[in-house]
């Protein structure tokens, strides 16, 4: 089977595992990040059949969803690569990209990089920030049931990682402990670039946020 035939059999299988997601993490969200990974990766000598492959696969099955299980998502994709019959190298390489790209892997240190994985993962914080990534971090607080805003609970910027995952906090507090972070965390200069004006509507819209709770 060629590279493209292994893309098409990915896309149907992501749409169908992924066709009753919450809002922010379905077969759009994968299918703007698939996109913005193809676009960073045509300045990168990257492998683009590990580029597609992990930002196709990378919210197969997210933690976030499966009672904090970290292992699931690489261990989900590792298997379904392996039954179309993917090489063991791009399987591997898929595997680790999927289980260290996430926000949350960084409080663990930088265990494993690749130029792949830096492509994937700034594709990824793209679509966390600006207009589409203000819309998702509202979705997923409505559907943890949080507060949008309140003020006497401050912002955590030194959280460890269990308290990162266990934050109930309301969704502004999210700007700030990750949404605000992201640019200065992209790997490619691509990436950076297109983080800039992301970022610059995130500080425009908070502005307004603010002007509207009264100051």
């Amino acid at each position: 089977m060629d590279d493209t035939n292994f893309i098409e059999q990915t896309c149907a299988f992501v749409q169908q595992k992924l066709k009753d997601a919450e809002g922010g993490h379905d077969w759009w969200h994968i299918h703007r990040v698939w996109t913005n990974a193809k676009k960073i990766a045509a300045n990168e000598n990257a492998d683009l059949l590990v580029v597609e492959l992990a930002a196709l696969l990378h919210d197969i099955a997210d933690s976030k969803f499966h009672n904090g299980d970290e292992e699931i998502g690489p261990k989900t994709a590792a298997v379904y690569l392996e039954s179309i019959g993917v090489d063991d190298a791009t399987v591997n390489h898929v595997e680790q990209i999927i289980k260290h790209m996430s926000f949350k892997s960084g409080f663990d240190g930088h265990k494993f990089y690749s130029i792949e994985m830096g492509i994937v993962q700034d594709a990824d914080r793209l679509d966390a920030i600006g207009a589409i990534g203000i819309a998702r971090c509202f979705t997923y607080g409505g559907f943890k049931n949080r507060e949008i805003y309140n003020p006497e609970i401050p912002v955590n910027l030194n959280m460890t990682k269990e308290e990162y995952k266990n934050s109930t906090a309301p969704t502004i507090n999210h700007f700030y402990e990750k949404l605000l972070l992201l640019k200065d965390k992209m790997n490619t200069n691509a990436g950076k670039q297109l983080a800039q004006q992301r970022h610059d509507f995130m500080l425009t819209y908070l502005g307004q946020f603010y002007f509207e709770c009264g100051g």
